[in-house]
């Protein structure tokens, strides 16, 4: 309880203008300040401020609560964007850092993550729309999102028969990050990853844990498509698969500190992650596979099972707002789906081959499809190669 929130006590003006500014820079929520202010002097106060809670900026601070928590991918954030958000809310927002979509499928499926924000992938949204794991957006409470700045090839799938679930963070590609002081080899596809992988980078080489990606990019070493659930395919990446593991460093999709310590040479790799190390390593180098595989688009939902609603879209408009989301964009790497966002950032990342790389890199590349997110077949496969 405020030290100013005392029965009977007169405000002075002093106090009353210091818990005012407290109210503007949204510190304390408009119930506080009536009640410390008192319903007279308040109303003063606030009609010579008009419109003042006519705004989406101020209707949301009210009943924000202390506390939110966000569920999102490895090395995905600057926390300083979450001070931010903090200092002019007063919430705190506590990371919970994933490595897969079948993860968070398990998680809220399972009931009481306590989520009130998370970041999905392109190809799950449906999913979680159709078992009503995920709202339906109040766009009214986003003011800071603009659907005409957006790129629709990398946010089409955040509508789900006609209703707005999701709405984008950024888009990238998973290509293939190497060490080029420890791997002489040219790695320019998935084939040769697999290969390398067991000869040059014996012991060193790293495939996610997530089987999107560590199925999907075997079976594009093969010629097949990314997304295939034919058996006889899935087949044939299981026996790649089981094949390299002897010859893996390790199985997990948060390979950065093995990248940086260089016990991991190679590694499959996210644009951001990609982005990150060559920027502080730049022997550590980032391809697409000349064969194909994956091109994506992370989102933001609020989980049905949110606690904290009011907070999760609080934070998903500040995320929304290009002056905040160009911060996010610089420390993560990440390319954006807002042109709002990409006039504010400066050309060498604008110009950087990873994080936008050539139209021609990305024409092999597919989008994941729904299926795989479900699909048995594939989830039994990678629980197989893991306990092999």
């Amino acid at each position: 309880m405020s030290k100013w929130f005392r029965e009977n006590a007169p405000i002075s003006a002093r106090e009353l203008t210091d818990e005012f500014q407290r109210l503007k820079r949204g510190s304390v929520t408009r119930r506080h300040f009536l009640g410390v202010s008192g319903l007279g002097l308040a109303a003063a106060v606030l009609a010579r401020q008009p419109g003042l809670f006519n705004s989406a900026a101020y209707a949301q601070q009210e009943d924000l609560g202390t506390s939110m928590s966000l569920a999102t991918w490895p090395n995905y954030h600057d926390p300083a964007t979450f001070e931010a958000f903090t200092a002019k809310t007063g919430v705190a927002v506590e990371v919970n850092v994933f490595g897969s979509n079948e993860e968070m499928l398990a998680k809220l499926q399972a009931g009481g993550t306590g989520w009130d924000l998370f970041v999905p992938t392109n190809y799950t949204i449906s999913t979680y729309a159709g078992l009503g794991l995920i709202d339906p957006l109040d766009l009214s409470k986003v003011p800071n999102f603009d659907p005409k700045t957006q790129n629709t090839r990398f946010t089409n799938e955040g509508t789900v028969d006609g209703k707005v679930y999701a709405l984008p963070k950024n888009w990238g590609t998973t290509g293939i990050a190497f060490n080029s002081d420890k791997v002489k080899s040219k790695v320019t596809s998935w084939k040769e990853f697999f290969e390398v992988a067991m000869t040059e980078a014996d012991g060193r080489a790293m495939v996610h844990d997530y089987q999107l990606t560590t199925i999907g990019n075997a079976l594009v070493s093969l010629g097949f498509s990314f997304n295939s659930i034919k058996p006889e395919e899935l087949a044939k990446a299981e026996e790649l698969l089981i094949k390299v593991k002897p010859h893996l460093y390790a199985i997990n999709s948060d390979y950065q500190p093995s990248m940086r310590s260089t016990d991991a040479w190679m590694t499959m790799c996210w644009t951001n992650d990609g982005a990150q190390l060559n920027r502080d390593m730049p022997e550590i180098q980032f391809t697409l596979g000349t064969d194909g595989g994956e091109i994506w688009s992370d989102f933001y939902a609020v989980p049905t099972s949110a606690t904290n609603k009011p907070a999760g879209y609080a934070l998903l408009n500040f995320l929304m707002d290009p002056q905040n989301a160009v911060k996010e964009h610089i420390a993560n790497g990440a390319p954006t789906t807002d042109s709002r966002v990409f006039a504010l950032l400066p050309a060498e990342i604008t110009s950087n081959r990873i994080v936008y790389p050539e139209e021609a890199a990305l024409t092999p590349l597919e989008f994941g499809a729904a299926v795989t997110l479900t699909d048995p077949a594939r989830a039994e496969l990678m629980a197989r190669f893991k306990s092999a």
